[in-house]
């Protein structure tokens, strides 16, 4: 993709996110980043972005189809256009399988599968109509490599893994087609204590030793993952270009 892009990024307010949003602005591209509403403040915590030079709005990837669809038709009308949709946004909670309940296995399939694949069936008919555009997908090593109590989130990235190479190829006939980001392991904050609930909705005492495993590995590992946002947001842009 050639000449200035227009970009709309999900879950901007740290890490990946906001790492990719910041080389969009690096690249000379404009965006709109996004985050959702936590206790109305959402744009506050996308704020130092929007001081960097982005367009800002609220955007919950959870929302009903109606409610996406209208963010879409804003979102729009910020630049008349919309090159590269980037569905970022996703959490993870720690919980070992057989104690979690479909509560908790859903929630994860929601946020980070279903909303993203409903917002993208909110931005399509735009996309169709200019016939351009690329559609991103963030999804995690995890859905390879598995890991003791990142069953639901890895299940939820397997999803998209599996559903997206379909999508891709009903697509293309539009111009349209979409990108599968895999990452490893970032200096984010998903791992940092209070972002990361370990949940436990069915306990049991035979796995008090895996959680505190879990949980000890999540410790060590935050804040000292090999991974840069910054560098793996300037990657990402230049994917999207060259492809």
């Amino acid at each position: 993709m050639t000449g200035q892009l227009t970009w709309l990024v999900t879950g901007c307010s740290s890490g990946m996110g906001e790492g990719l949003v910041r080389a969009i602005l690096a690249a000379g591209d404009q965006v709109i980043a996004t985050a959702r509403a936590r206790n109305s403040d959402a744009l506050d915590r996308i704020a130092p972005l929007k001081e960097a030079g982005a367009a800002v709005m609220e955007l919950d990837v959870t929302a009903s189809a109606e409610v996406l669809n209208a963010k879409a038709k804003e979102a729009w009308a910020i630049y008349g256009k919309i090159d590269v949709l980037v569905n970022n946004a996703a959490y993870i909670d720690a919980g070992v399988f057989e104690e979690i309940d479909e509560a908790f296995l859903t929630q994860a399939i929601r946020t980070n599968a279903i909303g993203p694949l409903n917002l993208t069936r909110a931005f399509l008919p735009y996309m169709r109509d200019r016939r351009t555009g690329t559609i991103l997908f963030m999804s995690s090593v995890g859905a390879y490599y598995g890991a003791p109590g990142a069953s639901a989130y890895a299940g939820s990235k397997g999803l998209l893994e599996g559903l997206v190479p379909n999508l891709s190829l009903e697509i293309e006939q539009f111009g349209l087609r979409t990108c599968m980001v895999t990452p490893g392991y970032f200096r984010t904050s998903v791992m940092t204590p209070g972002n990361i609930l370990y949940r436990a909705p069915n306990p049991l005492s035979e796995y008090v030793e895996t959680n505190l495993l879990v949980k000890a590995g999540c410790d060590a590992a935050d804040g000292n993952q090999p991974g840069d946002p910054l560098k793996a947001g300037a990657l990402i842009v230049e994917a999207v270009r060259v492809r």
